[in-house]
């Protein structure tokens, strides 16, 4: 899916700060005050760094402001995909997301957790 950024050698420890999907919905890029986040399985991943692909009108900004899990597990940009539920996926979607979601630990920073929604990390 599309270009792989390097790994970042400087990346912040974990944050386990809690969000709501509304909250997170609000770091979807369209407003420039505030970050770019994504979530995979509840956990958020600030994105801002790399605008130019999740940024307005970018190609995974679908996921901008949302859980991407099934989208991501599914290699699919559908907005009915744009979602956290991860029930009913295959076991090889279930390790695309695996790959995922270490492909993302090892490039962005993680701000906190959602404490709502499918992935809820309460």
């Amino acid at each position: 899916m599309g270009v792989m950024s390097p790994e970042v050698k400087d990346l912040a420890p974990p944050k386990d700060d809690p969000y709501t999907t509304e909250q997170l919905a609000e770091c979807d890029g369209s407003d420039e005050s505030k970050p770019i986040w994504l979530a995979i399985r509840g956990l958020i991943y600030d994105v801002t760094r790399n605008k130019s692909m999740y940024g307005p009108g970018a190609g995974y900004n679908i996921f901008a402001g949302k859980d991407a899990s099934r989208g991501l597990a599914k290699s699919s940009l559908k907005k009915e995909d744009a979602r956290g539920e991860v029930e009913g996926l295959t076991e090889a979607e279930l390790k695309v997301l695996g790959d995922w979601e270490g492909f993302f630990r090892k490039r962005y920073n993680i701000v906190g957790r959602l404490i709502d929604g499918p992935n809820a990390r309460p």
